[in-house]
């Protein structure tokens, strides 16, 4: 059984829901799909974020300094 979906009211910058509306007609989605998904993407980058920070926790840090030296060293700027 499918988990019935929650009401929320969101407002959108006028010239965000024209593009929206548009992109609803253009796609045969509704406002709310395409809602959904833009917030799934966003959530799901984050937790990507959020894995590569803890997968460099134990890194060693260094200063801008030092890094700005390592980076000129290797020809980078």
């Amino acid at each position: 059984m499918a988990i019935p979906a929650k009401r929320a009211t969101v407002y959108f910058d006028p010239s965000i829901h024209k593009a929206l509306k548009l992109k609803s007609i253009e796609t045969s989605k509704s406002i709310s799909d395409l809602v959904n998904d833009a917030v799934k993407a966003a959530l799901a980058e984050d937790a990507e974020d959020i894995a590569a920070f803890e997968e460099r926790a134990n890194e060693p840090l260094i200063s801008f300094s030092e890094m700005l030296k390592r980076l000129k060293k290797d020809g980078r700027i």
